[in-house]
């Protein structure tokens, strides 16, 4: 059975629209994949941020802490050396 010029015409047009759907279905999957990159990439990006802060409170805190414990030091000495003073 020959096709006729518009049994052609159809198919033509059929996957004209298929070819279509196929484009706009691929650009979105990739807008998709785009998105998540940038958004896992500035997940990231903050989490870093949050690590340095972190990192650089606690080792603020531990200078402070090392301050404290070293003037605490400094100052059970001086006690030490009051009570020394006043029994002799």
């Amino acid at each position: 059975m020959a096709q006729t010029k518009a049994d052609r015409q159809a198919a033509a047009k059929k996957a004209a629209a298929t070819r279509k759907r196929n484009q706009v279905r691929d650009k979105a999957q990739n807008r998709g994949a785009k998105a998540a990159s940038s958004r896992q990439r500035n997940d990231a990006k903050d989490s870093l941020k949050q690590a340095k802060g972190a990192a650089s409170g606690a080792a603020s805190r531990l200078g402070s802490a090392a301050k404290a414990a070293g003037d605490a030091a400094a100052s059970v000495g001086k006690s030490a050396a009051s009570r020394a003073r006043g029994k002799s």
